[in-house]
């Protein structure tokens, strides 16, 4: 099922930068195999406050949809069988430090060898050129160097990073996009290629507005709360039991807007005239709504700013969003059947093919559940297999 059906996926990835884009890639059809370390296996796997029934509730976030097998590839004969499945792939993942793999004689030139055809994704700190680029990467340092943690938060307050690892989640997606891109070129004449992001890259790239901004002016925006740095007003306002978005921003929503708020004489005001006027006065503008918002609950507000077109909606907790109607709608909570951890749920695709929907139908594979299976796929013998869960150079 998917559009990536018959794509075989090599996981060698942890955490979550290359698990996002192997569940990805894995969610739209491909089969994706995550070859865990031995020992210990994805550090995911100890991130276990919360657990369910001893199982890492990140780990099975992270990985669903895969199969899972470990091998210690400190150990020639499992660099051996690795080099064996890669021969018969069509991707390889990886998200460690630049020089790791090559190392262990397993980067994209040596797999080259194997496959001259491998789509090579290679996702890092910072990439795998530039005065950075043997460093270590992690979404916090990526964020801050990124630009994103100065234009996060209130104005004068502490820096803030975004509340999801943004960077992280970026980067996966900019890695199966990749990859994606690399397959339709292989389609087209045969040959493989190195697919290469970063975090560093991941972050840079939702900085789109700010950079704008500063190329014009060479100011550097700051934070601007939860308020848009080019539109107003765009952000979140206090009613009288909590807090919405309204969208008001083009100057049609703007004239609904003071029409539904009871203050039809905001728009003969000269400060609120335009978007450029209210950017301006925002800072009195923002009091001014709050006032008038506070009278009603954010219900009340929503029903009615949405009877006239206005863009709203309430800030929903997570657990808020996935009883959503919308959320369940659109297949964005699904149910799995873990073998340890039984009946679980996780997010969906969020991305719908109208001729060949993706699914999520398989729960994260328990450390080395397929390592049989899957060596068996890849044209091992068994006696060739059982040595090497012998020797320990696979589990």
């Amino acid at each position: 099922m998917g559009p990536l059906a018959g794509v075989k996926v090599i996981e060698l990835a942890q955490i979550m930068a290359g698990p996002t884009c192997g569940m990805l890639l894995a969610d739209m059809g491909a089969d994706v195999i995550k070859v865990e370390r031995i020992p210990g296996g994805d550090d995911t796997r100890r991130m276990n406050r919360p657990e369910i029934n001893g199982e890492s509730a990140a780990f099975m976030a992270m990985n669903r949809n895969k199969r899972g097998i470990a091998l210690n590839l400190k150990l020639p004969a499992a660099r051996e069988a690795l080099k064996r499945m890669v021969a018969r792939c069509d991707v390889v993942t990886e998200n460690y430090r630049r020089g790791t793999m090559e190392k262990l004689g397993l980067g994209y030139e040596a797999l080259k060898g194997v496959n001259p055809a491998l789509i090579y994704c290679s996702i890092s700190g910072y990439g795998r050129s530039g005065p950075y680029a043997d460093k270590g990467g992690f979404d916090l340092i990526a964020q801050g160097m990124s630009g994103l943690m100065a234009i996060t938060g209130e104005p004068d307050g502490e820096p803030v990073k975004a509340g999801s690892p943004i960077c992280d989640i970026n980067a996966g997606i900019l890695g199966a996009l990749g990859v994606v891109s690399a397959y339709v070129h292989r389609l087209k004449t045969g040959e493989g290629q190195l697919v290469d992001t970063s975090l560093f890259e991941a972050g840079i790239q939702q900085t789109y507005w700010q950079s704008a901004i500063f190329f014009a002016t060479g100011r550097s925006p700051g934070p601007s709360g939860s308020a848009h740095i080019l539109s107003a007003p765009y952000q979140a306002f206090r009613a009288r039991d909590g807090w919405l978005t309204i969208g008001g921003a083009n100057q049609a929503n703007w004239e609904r807007l003071a029409r539904v708020l009871g203050a039809p004489e905001w728009l003969a005001d000269a400060r609120f005239s335009t978007n450029s006027d209210r950017m301006k006065n925002l800072n009195a503008l923002a009091p001014l709504m709050n006032a008038k918002l506070g009278q009603k609950t954010v219900r009340e507000w929503t029903e009615l700013l949405e009877a006239e077109g206005v863009p709203c909606g309430p800030i929903n907790s997570i657990g808020d969003m996935a009883a959503d109607p919308q959320t369940l709608a659109r297949e964005m909570v699904v149910e799995l059947e873990h073998p340890r951890a039984g009946r679980t749920r996780a997010l969906g695709l969020p991305i719908k093919f109208s001729a060949t929907p993706g699914r999520v139908t398989r729960p994260a594979p328990c450390y080395g559940e397929h390592t049989r299976e899957v060596l068996d796929e890849f044209g091992l013998s068994a006696p060739e297999i059982e040595a090497l869960l012998a020797s320990g150079s696979a589990a």
